[in-house]
C-alpha cells in the first residue's frame, strides 16, 4: 500500500525547471531568429528583445504575484490590475491609424467595461472568491481576461477604421439620401465585430481538440486532476469569450461615432492607402 502510494506521490511530482533548463530552452528562440535572417524578414531583432522582454516580465510578474499572495491586501491586488489594464490599452492602440488619444479612451474604457465586469461575475457568482480579492485567482484571470479583450479592442478599432475607408463612397452615398450616421456606417461596424471575435469563436470550436490552453496545461503539469483542470478551463473560455464580445462591440460602437462631425457628415481623414505607402518606400 504505502509503496502504491510513494508511486502515485513520484508521478504527480511537479518537474523543476533549472535556469540551465530555460537556457536550453532559449534555443528555439535562436531557430526563429536564423529563419527570419535567412528570409530576410527583419524579425530577428524583434525576437530577441521580446525574448528578453518576456524573461525579465515573467520573473517580475512572478516575485510580484508572490509578494501580493503573501500579504493579501486589496488595494495593491486592484492596483495591480489596473497597471495591466494601462499595459493592455496601450498596446491595443500603439500601431492604430487615427487619433490614438481618442483610441485610448475608448479601447481603455471599453476593456475596462467588458474585461472588469466578466471578472467581477466569475468572482462573485461562478467561482464565489473568500476573499474577494484573492490574488492567486484574481489577478491569473484578470491577465488571460484583459490579454483577449486586448486583441478584440485592437482587432475591432483597426476593422472599423479599414472598413470606413474602404466604403467611404457608399457611406456617402447613404448619408446623401439622407441616412443617419448610424445607419450609413452599419456594414462597416458589423465587419469590425465579426473580424474582432472570429478568434474566440475559432477558440471555442477547436479548444480540447486542436488545442490544450494554457490554464488547463499548466493545472495538469502541476499535478491537478483532468477534471478538475477541464472544468477550469470551460469557465475560462467561457469568460473570455463574454468579455471580448463585450469589449469589442463597445469600441466598434463608440469609434463608429468619431468618423463623423455633429452636421451628421464623414469626417476627412489622412489614412495612406496600401499603394501609396508602396510609393514612398
Amino acid at each position: 500500500m504505502s509503496a502504491a502510494i510513494t508511486s502515485a506521490a513520484v508521478s504527480n511530482a511537479v518537474l523543476t525547471l533549472r535556469w540551465y533548463d530555460l537556457a536550453l530552452a532559449s534555443a528555439l528562440v535562436l531557430v526563429a531568429m536564423a529563419i527570419s535572417v535567412w528570409q530576410r524578414l527583419g524579425l530577428a531583432r524583434g525576437f530577441a528583445v521580446g525574448a528578453i522582454r518576456a524573461v525579465v516580465q515573467l520573473v517580475a510578474v512572478g516575485y510580484v504575484l508572490a509578494f501580493l499572495i503573501s500579504i493579501q491586501r486589496w488595494y495593491l491586488v486592484l492596483l495591480a490590475l489596473l497597471v495591466m489594464l494601462i499595459a493592455a490599452t496601450l498596446t491595443a492602440t500603439d500601431r492604430q491609424k487615427g487619433r490614438r488619444a481618442t483610441l485610448f479612451v475608448i479601447s481603455g474604457t471599453a476593456m475596462l467595461v467588458g474585461a472588469g465586469l466578466t471578472l467581477a461575475y466569475v468572482d462573485a457568482v461562478v467561482m464565489r472568491l473568500h476573499p474577494w480579492y484573492d490574488p492567486q485567482y484574481l489577478i491569473p484571470l484578470f491577465g488571460m481576461i484583459i490579454g483577449n479583450a486586448m486583441n478584440g479592442a485592437a482587432l475591432a478599432a483597426e476593422r472599423l477604421s479599414s472598413e470606413m475607408e474602404l466604403r467611404r463612397a457608399e457611406v456617402e452615398s447613404y448619408l446623401a439620401l439622407g441616412a443617419s450616421p448610424k445607419r450609413a456606417s452599419a456594414e462597416a461596424v458589423r465587419r469590425a465585430l465579426v473580424a474582432a471575435m472570429i478568434p474566440t469563436v475559432n477558440m471555442l470550436m477547436v479548444v480540447g481538440l486542436v488545442s490544450l490552453p494554457g490554464m488547463m496545461t499548466g493545472q495538469v503539469i502541476a499535478g491537478q486532476s483532468p477534471i478538475t483542470a477541464v472544468r477550469y478551463q470551460i469557465v475560462v473560455v467561457f469568460m473570455l469569450a463574454g468579455a471580448v464580445a463585450v469589449t469589442s462591440v463597445v469600441v466598434a460602437l463608440w469609434y463608429q461615432r468619431s468618423f463623423f462631425t455633429s452636421a451628421e457628415q464623414l469626417v476627412v481623414r489622412s489614412i495612406p492607402s496600401p499603394r501609396s505607402t508602396i510609393a514612398a518606400r
